[in-house]
């Protein structure tokens, strides 16, 4: 009996037309739940200065000023206006990048963003650039000597790092390389478009500070995804196809477990940036979270209102990232598309 003739593979373009043909409808039920959460975000951070009770006219004009001046100051501000109607204008202006002016400087909100925004940028990408290069090189040595003692050092260390504020990390880290050994700067902020080399000098520590716990996860989280595919059956017969071990990691296992990793990498962003908060202090950089702090001791709601807004802004830009990242190094979800369409096609 004559074999069954070999079913011809499918042209590679096809592969790409259906990858196409549904990157749209990914791409778009992705950018639908973002707009969504930023719109609900944009409301609590309006609601948040609302609620809040401060009044900007008596503050502004002081304890001396007649409610003919304050009701003036009010009308100035457009807060005797509907709530409604003040979010509706707030969030249009924003969109348009009018993020207001400040109560107390009379300096639109939007400058001053632009002004600390570069500094979070720059030590926050830093910061993961440290996370990613370090996390990744820990999980991947403690899966390749699973069970072995590297692999417990590599958990111990990084149950411990889990456990320490990026502010205690920096006051150790300053003490150590900029009292002790005085090779690094003690804080402050070098523009990265002035020298290169002397921002990497002011933001090495506090970059660092903030990575550490971000690499622990990550080493933790890839460590158990290698762990997991390497003992795949597609690890074991590309190793008898003569692949070498490098290849088979880097080519392929790394691939199909990074996915968590990278989840957990988009997880990262809002804490570093929360972590900020302190570190900005500490190693006294012009950031965001310092901006956020002195409009909060000043009840300066335009100001807070502006930075909360670009922080979620900058958080949901960076999860659009990840996702990305995802869809790009998700190969069982191309492999289960390319079934599906033989499938179709057997069918028809």
């Amino acid at each position: 009996m004559s074999a069954p003739p070999l079913a011809s593979p499918a042209p590679r373009s096809a592969g790409w037309r259906g990858r196409l043909s549904r990157a749209p409808r990914s791409a778009g039920r992705v950018l639908l739940t973002t707009c969504t959460v930023f719109v609900l975000a944009s409301i609590l951070t309006f609601a948040l200065g609302a609620l809040s009770g401060a009044n900007p006219a008596a503050a502004v004009l002081g304890d001396q000023a007649t409610p003919a001046d304050i009701a003036r100051m009010q009308h100035q501000f457009g807060l005797d206006r509907p709530l409604y109607q003040q979010f509706l204008g707030w969030l249009g202006h924003a969109l348009t990048g009018d993020l207001g002016t400040s109560w107390f400087t009379s300096v639109p909100v939007a400058d001053s963003v632009r002004l600390a925004l570069p500094v979070d940028l720059s030590i926050a990408g830093l910061a993961l650039v440290f996370a990613v290069v370090l996390g990744g090189g820990a999980g991947i040595t403690a899966a390749l000597h699973s069970g072995g003692r590297i692999d417990r050092a590599v958990t111990a260390v990084c149950s411990v790092l889990s456990t320490l504020p990026p502010f205690l990390i920096g006051i150790v880290l300053i003490v150590v390389f900029a009292v002790q050994f005085r090779a690094l700067p003690t804080g402050g902020y070098i523009p990265l478009d002035q020298s290169p080399g002397e921002w990497l000098r002011y933001a090495l520590l506090p970059a660092f500070a903030l990575s550490l716990d971000a690499a622990a996860s990550i080493a933790r989280q890839l460590r158990t995804s290698l762990v997991g595919a390497l003992r795949e059956n597609y690890v074991t017969g590309a190793a008898l196809r003569g692949l070498s071990a490098r290849r088979v990691l880097f080519g392929h296992v790394l691939r199909n477990a990074a996915g968590p990793a990278l989840t957990v990498l988009g997880m990262s962003v809002p804490v570093i940036l929360g972590g900020a908060v302190v570190t900005e202090k500490i190693f006294n950089l012009p950031g965001l979270a310092q901006l956020s702090l002195q409009a909060a001791e000043q009840h300066d709601i335009p100001v807070i209102q502006g930075t909360l807004l670009v922080t979620v802004a900058v958080v949901l830009v960076a999860n659009l990232a990840v996702d990305a990242a995802l869809t790009a190094l998700n190969p069982a979800a191309r492999r289960g598309g390319q079934r599906g369409r033989r499938a179709q096609r057997e069918a028809s």
